[in-house]
């Protein structure tokens, strides 16, 4: 009891948590640096910085690199401690036009619907679908002589 009082106050030393974890494609701006508008290409972007995380639904010259760092938290979901993402877009001749950096202060919330879609046809009573199929089935064939019961040997 004492000791879970103490440690209310305080956080845990890190040795005792989960170290951070790089997810998706996190570009250095470093490296994002050595790119050149109007002159480095499609190819020159993909040498450097790798193949994009997603591109744009209708237009396949914008290309997205989605990046984040994020930290398991016990007895929760990940804590993300930063989220970029670049965007990347280039000309009809892949040549690259412009960079855009996003981060986690752009992000919209969605807000979430929780309506359920009806499905189509009737809705049936948990008794109508226990007792629904009685009566369905039709009766198993009776064997016929000499042939392990099967009546017509070219039916399996």
């Amino acid at each position: 009891m004492l000791a879970s009082a103490a440690l209310a106050g305080c956080s845990l030393p890190a040795f005792m948590t989960f170290p951070p974890q790089v997810r998706g494609n996190k570009v250095d701006d470093e490296v994002l640096s050595q790119l050149v508008p109007g002159t480095s290409t499609r190819a020159d972007v993909t040498a450097l910085i790798g193949s994009p995380s997603a591109r744009a639904a209708f237009d396949d010259n914008t290309w997205f690199y989605i990046g984040e760092v994020t930290k398991p938290v016990i007895g929760a979901t990940n804590a993300v401690l930063d989220q970029k993402v670049v965007v990347v877009t280039f000309d009809a001749q892949g040549v690259l036009r412009g960079i855009e950096r996003k981060s986690q202060d752009d992000a919209v919330d969605v807000a979430v619907v929780s309506a359920a879609t009806p499905a189509p046809g009737n809705q049936a009573t948990f008794l109508q679908q226990l007792l629904g199929n009685v009566g369905r089935f039709s009766p198993l064939p009776e064997s016929g002589g000499g042939q392990g019961g099967r009546t017509n040997p070219g039916n399996f």
